[in-house]
This record gives structure tokens, sequence and C-alpha cells, in this order.
């Protein structure tokens, strides 16, 4: 006997669909900090410390994303590097390294000592979510598009 199948209410479809949206960019932001530790064991000098900065705007934007999941691409690369920069200048008050000091977190988050040179490879990170974004827009596009175009069996 064949069981009947749970149709969604409009709030469920609502419910489903919000989670939709924010299951890839969480699971983003989960590869993004894997990255990033990964990263840290590997590499050293600058060029780990500029990866990491790419890494901490790349972050930023997938949890816009995640928080407000139907803001459009360049607005999240935006904020994301209006956050990562408000926060290099915020360590110019010393409040980050005073916080750091008695915090990991604290420090992982916030970072210790301003570093100009940091500031344009937020750039870079936030244009990479903006890119990655894009592409993985444009595939789900095509995917369903073909999925349309099928012969249904």
């Amino acid at each position: 006997m064949r069981r009947a199948r749970h149709t969604p209410t409009g709030g469920e479809r609502t419910a489903l669909a919000a989670l939709r949206r924010r299951a890839a960019p969480a699971a983003a932001a989960v590869l993004t900090v894997a990255a990033g530790l990964s990263l840290r064991s590997v590499l050293t000098g600058d060029l780990a410390k500029y990866a990491g900065d790419a890494l901490y705007a790349l972050l930023i934007f997938w949890l816009v994303l995640v928080v407000a999941p139907r803001t459009r691409g360049w607005v999240a690369a935006a904020v994301a590097c209006g956050v990562s920069v408000a926060v290099e200048l915020f360590q110019l008050t010393g409040i980050p390294a005073e916080l750091g000091a008695h915090s990991t977190l604290a420090r992982l988050v916030l970072g210790t000592t301003f570093n100009a040179p940091d500031l344009p490879f937020y750039a870079v990170g936030a244009a990479a979510g903006w890119a990655l974004h894009h592409l993985a827009g444009r595939v789900a596009r095509w995917a369903a598009g073909r999925r349309a175009r099928a012969p249904h069996a």
C-alpha cells in the first residue's frame, strides 16, 4: 500500500526554502575556517598572513549570506570588505590587543595590531566570495534548466 505524501504548507515551504538558502553559505563558511586553519599549519610568513586576511573577509562574506540569504553577492562582498577594514582600523585603538591578551577568541576575531598591507587582501577575499557565489548561482541555474528540459520517465 502506498503512503500518502506530505505536501508542505506555505509556511513550511518558506522555512524549508530559507534553510536551503542558508545551507550552502554555512557549509562554505565551515570550509573557509578549515582552509584557514589548514593554511596556518602548512604555510608561514607573509603568504600565510595575507592568505589568512583574504580568508577572513571570505568568511565574513559567507556569514552575511547565512544571516541574510537573499542578499545580493556584491552587497555581501561590500559588507565583508567593510567589516574587515573596520576591524583592522579598530586595532588602532589598542582595544583588540588588550582583549586579545586575555582571550584567544578575541585575538582570532579582532587581531591585535594594525597593518595597512592587510587592507587590499580583505578586498581580495570579498571579491573571491562574490565570484564563487556568482559562479554557484550560474551553475545552479544551468542545472535547473537541464532538469526542466529533461524528459520525465
